[in-house]
C-alpha cells in the first residue's frame, strides 16, 4: 500500500473566500471523488490535512466541519472511494500553533498515526502553505490549478518546492499515478 495526502478546499471541494461554512456549502469538485476512488484501485490510503480556521474564527463549530466531513465521506463511497483520515487544524493565523499549514503539525500526525513515512509521499494541495507543509516532511508536491492553485502558480510559480508537478485538478493527478486504471476507461 502506498499513501497520499490531499487538502480539502480546492483540491476535493470547491472553495471560497468567504470560507466553506456549512455542508450545503460543501460541494464536491467535479471528477475529485471518481479520482480518490482510482487512486484506491491503484493502491493509494488517502488522508486528508487541511486548515481549518473558520472554526477559531468562530464562522462554523466542531460539529458541522464533522458534518462536512461525513457528507464527503458519503459522496466518496457512492463512487467507490474510502478517505481514511482527516487531519485538520483549527487554529487562526496568530494562534501559535504547530499545525497550521505551512507548518509540518498535521503532516507529523499522519506519520504517526500512519506509520508511514513521508518521504516521497505525494501531497496534493492548491497553495503554496500546503506544498511547504508537504514538503518540510520529504513529501512529493503536486499543485493542483483547481481551487487557489491556478493564481499560486500565476503568483508563486518561484517559491514553489523543488519538484514541485502541476495538474489541472484532482482527477488528472490520479490520472498520473494510477495511469492503467482499466476501470477509468470504461466509464
Amino acid at each position: 500500500m502506498k499513501l497520499i495526502v490531499l487538502d480539502r478546499d480546492g483540491v476535493i471541494n470547491e472553495d471560497s473566500d468567504e470560507y466553506i461554512k456549512s455542508v450545503d456549502e460543501w460541494v464536491p469538485i467535479a471528477g475529485s471523488m471518481d479520482a480518490i476512488a482510482r487512486l484506491n484501485r491503484g493502491g493509494y490510503r488517502v488522508v486528508v490535512a487541511t486548515n481549518q480556521s473558520g472554526i477559531s474564527r468562530g464562522m462554523f463549530d466542531l460539529e458541522t466541519l464533522s458534518a462536512m466531513h461525513k457528507k464527503m465521506h458519503e459522496l466518496a463511497s457512492v463512487a467507490g472511494a474510502h478517505i481514511e483520515g482527516i487531519f485538520f487544524c483549527p487554529h487562526g493565523p496568530d494562534d501559535k500553533c504547530g499545525c497550521r499549514k505551512p507548518k509540518p503539525g498535521l503532516f507529523q500526525e499522519i506519520q504517526a498515526r500512519t506509520g508511514f513515512d513521508l518521504d516521497g509521499v505525494p501531497c496534493v494541495g492548491d497553495s503554496l502553505r500546503d506544498l511547504q507543509a508537504g514538503a518540510s516532511m520529504g513529501c512529493a508536491p503536486f499543485l493542483v490549478k483547481s481551487g487557489k492553485g491556478k493564481k499560486t502558480f500565476d503568483k508563486n510559480k518561484e517559491e514553489l518546492p523543488a519538484g514541485t508537478l502541476v495538474f489541472d485538478n484532482l482527477a488528472a493527478v490520479a490520472e498520473h499515478l494510477v495511469p492503467d486504471d482499466p476501470f477509468a476507461n470504461n466509464r
